[in-house]
C-alpha cells in the first residue's frame, strides 16, 4: 500500500478520520479532496483547477487521497494501488454528519483549509438519503472493477472493521 484512495459510500462514512489515522500508521501524507475543491467561503475552485490539483497529489510515490468526487476520479484512480472502501450504514452517516456539524459549528474542519465553517442543510442531507443505495450499487461496482485490473480493493463496512484493519497495521 503505497498509492491509496479512500472513498465511501457517502458523506459520514468515515473518510476524513479513516484517512488521517492511516496517514499517521503508515507515514502517508494525506490530501483531502475537499480542501482541494473549496476555497474560503465554500467557493469552489475552477474544474480544471480540481483537476490538476489532483494529478499533481498522485504523482508522488506515496500518498492517501481521500474523498469521492466520482466527477473527477479518473485523475487519480489510475495511479492508486490499493482502494479502501467504507460502507457504513446510511444511519450511521447521517449521525456523523449532524454530530459533525454540532462540533465544527461555526469552525472549519482541518481537512478544508481555512474559511470554510461547517454548515449543514435539508439539500445536503436529502442528497445523502436519496442517493446513499445508487451510490452503493455504483462503488461496488467500480469496486469489482479495479479488482479485475488486480488492484488490492478494502471493503470495510463497521466501526469494528475499521479499528481492526487499522490494529492490524501495528503488527
Amino acid at each position: 500500500m503505497k498509492r491509496i484512495l479512500i472513498l465511501g459510500v457517502s458523506a459520514g462514512a468515515g473518510k476524513s478520520t479513516f484517512a488521517r489515522q492511516l496517514g499517521e500508521k503508515l507515514d502517508i501524507q494525506v490530501c483531502y479532496l475537499d480542501g482541494l475543491n473549496f476555497k474560503e467561503g465554500w467557493e469552489e475552485v475552477t474544474r480544471e483547477s480540481f483537476e490538476e490539483a489532483q494529478r499533481e497529489a498522485a504523482s508522488g510515490d506515496k500518498w492517501i487521497i481521500e474523498g469521492n468526487y466520482s466527477s473527477t476520479l479518473a485523475c487519480r484512480e489510475d495511479r492508486a494501488d490499493t482502494i479502501i472502501y467504507l460502507e457504513l450504514p446510511l444511519a450511521l452517516c447521517l449521525y456523523r454528519v449532524m454530530k459533525r456539524r454540532i462540533r465544527y459549528h461555526g469552525k472549519t474542519r482541518h481537512e478544508l483549509g481555512g474559511g470554510c465553517p461547517e454548515k449543514l442543510d435539508r439539500q445536503f442531507v436529502r442528497y445523502i438519503i436519496t442517493t446513499y443505495a445508487r451510490r452503493k450499487k455504483s462503488m461496488r461496482k467500480r469496486l469489482a472493477h479495479y479488482q479485475q485490473e488486480g488492484r488490492t480493493v478494502v471493503t470495510l463496512q463497521s466501526r469494528r472493521e475499521i479499528r481492526e484493519f487499522l490494529r492490524r497495521l501495528d503488527c
